[in-house]
C-alpha cells in the first residue's frame, strides 16, 4: 500500500493536550501502555508530566486510534524541536503506516512552528527506519529504561 493511500485512509488531528476529548485522551495512553509497557515489557513512567506542553497527533481509522505522536516546541524537550512516543496499533503494522506517521509527525511539526531541525530519542534498534526520513545518529548510545537508545537529528 502507498503512502498516499495510507494518509487518506486515516483522520489525522494534531492538537493541544486541551483540545483532546476524554476518549482521546483514553485511547493515546491505552495505545502508548500497551505498546511501549506491555509489549515492549518495559516498566516506566509513561506519564511523565511533557503531555500537558505537547501537540499531540493522532491518526484513526475507522474511529480507532492506529497511530500516535507527540511534538514539542524547540526548548522544550530538547533545544530543538522535538517528536517523540511514535507509536502504532499492532493491528495496523506491516503496511507501512509507521513511515506514514514520521511524515506526518514532521509535517503536521513543521506546519506548526516552521521548519526546522527536529531532535529524537529513538530506540537504537530503530536507526535505520528513522534514517529513511532523514535523521542520523547525534551523540553517543544510552539506555533509558532498560532500552538502548540514540539520539538523532534531522536538519531543517
Amino acid at each position: 500500500m502507498n503512502d498516499l493511500k495510507i494518509r487518506n485512509d486515516i483522520d489525522w488531528r494534531f492538537v493541544p493536550f486541551s483540545a483532546l476529548t476524554t476518549l482521546e485522551l483514553y485511547d493515546m495512553l491505552q495505545l502508548r501502555s500497551e505498546v511501549f509497557v506491555v509489549e515492549q515489557a518495559c516498566v516506566f513512567q509513561d506519564m511523565d508530566g511533557a503531555d500537558q506542553k505537547a501537540m499531540h497527533l493522532l491518526g484513526a481509522k475507522d474511529g480507532k486510534l492506529v497511530a500516535y505522536a507527540r511534538c514539542f516546541a524547540a526548548g522544550e524537550k530538547f533545544a530543538e524541536a522535538s517528536i517523540g512516543r511514535v507509536v502504532t496499533h499492532m493491528s495496523a503494522r506491516g503496511g507501512g503506516i509507521g513511515h506514514v506517521l514520521i511524515k506526518e509527525s514532521i509535517d503536521s511539526l513543521v506546519r506548526h512552528w516552521g521548519a526546522q531541525p527536529i531532535r529524537i530519542g529513538a530506540q537504537a534498534r530503530l536507526e535505520k527506519f528513522y534514517n529513511q526520513h532523514g535523521f542520523v545518529q547525534n551523540g553517543e548510545p544510552y539506555i533509558e529504561d532498560g532500552i538502548p537508545h540514540i539520539e538523532m537529528l534531522r536538519v531543517a
